[in-house]
């Protein structure tokens, strides 16, 4: 693949950031985003020195969806040139790759989240927020459909009226709304959004990237589980950490009474 366009990647301090960057357009996903992003979170994702990862926009949005311009042109063009078979298992990949990373994976939300912007955001594990952010379900507005599976994030995150509510609406909801309706996990300052950001990752680049992995996978997998299956999972997933020298480090550094240096073993 080509240098990336619209899509830029950073790597520091065992964090790795993911920028959509078409800030002229409110970092719309148009032209070959969607194939940038993809290459980015498999590699972020392969990458051994990498222990959180970062999606965030420049400029003043986070996205805006997809790009309408361009969809008027292909719907002038004809339904055929809407190109879906392509579009689609590409924003389909993009989520399961998102998921099935074994790091967290965190938005930073610094302006406007809307429609597939807004489902990207929710796909991540967890949300921050400027206190200048909004959020939209924003493509009943245009008389589409929502998806980058917008209708499955919702309802576990909000409620099933909640997400009636965003759906069937489209209209904006503020940070602080959406902080209390449980979309996002904290909310900051605009001034101090990318420190606030870059503060919470580093913290949980200290964290122990095995025990990370499994509980990620706990979490998602417990979902649609039983009490018995996830106890199950629970017991598993205490077995294989036991045995690692991070577990190790762990216990002596808690006797010791100083912090803990996991290195992923």
């Amino acid at each position: 693949m080509s240098e990336p366009q619209h899509i830029l990647v950073d790597v520091r301090d065992r964090i790795g950031t993911i920028t959509l960057n078409r800030p002229e357009r409110l970092n719309a996903l148009g032209r070959n985003m969607r194939e940038e992003m993809l290459a980015a979170m498999v590699r972020l994702k392969d990458d051994p020195g990498v222990r959180v990862v970062l999606v965030t926009g420049a400029g003043r949005a986070f996205c805006s969806g997809g790009d309408v311009k361009e969809m008027g042109e292909r719907q002038a063009a004809g339904a055929a040139a809407r190109n879906d078979g392509e579009i689609w298992p590409i924003r389909d990949r993009i989520l399961a790759e998102m998921r099935a990373m074994p790091k967290p994976v965190i938005a930073v939300v610094n302006g406007v989240a809307a429609g597939a912007g807004c489902n990207l955001a929710l796909g991540c594990d967890m949300r921050i927020a400027s206190d200048k952010a909004t959020f939209s379900q924003a493509f009943v507005k245009r008389g589409l459909h929502p998806d980058w599976a917008g209708t499955y994030f919702l309802p576990r995150m909000a409620g099933t009226a909640r997400a009636f509510e965003l759906i069937l609406g489209g209209d904006l909801i503020s940070a602080q709304q959406a902080l209390a309706w449980g979309l996002v996990n904290r909310v900051a300052p605009q001034a101090e959004l990318t420190q606030a950001a870059w503060d919470w990752a580093l913290q949980l680049a200290e964290g122990p990237p095995i025990v990370y992995a499994l509980a990620k996978r706990a979490i998602y997998r417990n979902l649609d589980a039983d009490l018995t299956s996830a106890l199950e999972y629970e017991a598993y997933a205490q077995r294989v950490v036991w045995g690692t020298e991070d577990a190790a480090e762990g216990i002596k550094a808690f006797l010791e009474k100083r912090p803990p240096q996991f290195q992923g073993k």
